[in-house]
């Protein structure tokens, strides 16, 4: 379900092991210091990237099918046109592991098959909102 409002965005920041696909080995990049300040922040971050063999000094996955540890929210930085996959991936682990309900599209990502996908499974879903500012917002500064 998309998920909007702010109390939905604090349930969803409740998250202890957040998986992020697109995941960065390059400092001053989104998609390498916004991992890096939930990591400050308490939270575990597993990287996907099939490129790298760690990433913020975690171990890094080629994919979410690969994570042996569970997983309670997929951050997602990747192009706009790749996320109806990377969805499908989350429910495939949804469905076999039973975790993994929740994705999270990076400021600047949207999709519209890629939400209804989410929607239909019954994962919380967010696009184009960055989970750094969001955290920061509701509940750092708070």
């Amino acid at each position: 379900m998309p998920i909007t409002d702010d109390d939905g965005l604090r349930e969803l920041l409740d998250a202890d092991t957040i998986a992020v696909v697109g995941c960065s080995t390059t400092e001053g990049k989104a998609a390498h210091d916004v991992p890096n300040y939930l990591q400050q922040h308490g939270y575990r971050i597993v990287p996907i990237n099939p490129y790298a063999d760690e990433i913020l000094g975690e171990r890094a996955y080629d994919s979410l099918a690969d994570v042996d540890e569970e997983i309670d929210l997929v951050d997602v930085f990747r192009p706009s046109e790749e996320t109806p996959g990377v969805v499908e991936d989350v429910i495939d682990r949804h469905e076999s592991r039973g975790d993994a309900d929740a994705v999270w599209l990076q400021l600047g990502i949207e999709n519209d098959e890629a939400a209804e996908l989410a929607e239909e499974a019954g994962l919380d879903f967010v696009q184009d909102r960055c989970i750094k500012i969001e955290h920061d917002r509701l509940i750092a500064s708070a």
